[in-house]
């Protein structure tokens, strides 16, 4: 997907959200009591491995199952600024660690057993180099995993959708 493209599209579903929901006291908006919410689904890549994270009890859903980088969109800045914003929160990663990223069609699915629909922006950011992984409190655990193993563990919901989005535009990488 064209980044800038990407850009306009969640400027505009963004502005919709903020004009009707609750905002935090940085102005980020609150999906508290939203039925639906803009997350990024990050994928993080280093030769032909992924980084899996598993989930802490501390976050709000899908306590300790698998998952990659991820975040609510809740304010208005350009995409690559809140991957990165997400990669060194969640992994300590800095932008001068990543090759570059590819941000797939972004798709909506409703997971009936916590009453949310997710608007998910999946995205791949390369590495230059294996880095030090460091995690915050989201995350207890990680791995690098061969794309086709993502199936063998408790992922979240549709994590294997988000990984075919991002793969299929870098197929060649894992062939």
């Amino acid at each position: 997907m064209d980044i800038t493209q990407a850009n306009l599209d969640i400027k505009t579903l963004l502005q919709d959200f903020s004009a009707n929901l609750p905002h935090f006291p940085d102005g980020r908006i609150d999906y508290s009591t939203s039925k639906e919410a803009p997350v990024l689904t990050c994928f993080v890549q280093f030769e032909d491995k992924i980084l899996l994270l598993r989930r802490s009890d501390k976050v709000g859903t899908y306590k300790k199952m698998w998952n990659a980088v991820a975040g609510y969109i809740d304010e208005i800045v350009p995409l690559e600024k809140k991957i990165f914003e997400e990669l060194r929160e969640e992994l300590g990663l800095t932008e001068e660690e990543i090759k570059d990223i590819d941000i797939a069609q972004p798709y909506k699915f409703t997971d009936e057993k916590i009453d949310k629909t997710w608007i998910v922006i999946p995205c791949l950011a390369r590495l230059r180099k294996l880095p030090e992984i460091v995690l915050d409190w989201e995350h207890t655990n990680y791995k690098w995993i061969n794309p086709a193993q993502i199936t063998d563990f408790a992922i979240v919901p549709e994590l294997d959708r988000s990984l075919n989005s991002v793969l299929q535009n870098r197929a060649s990488d894992f062939l």
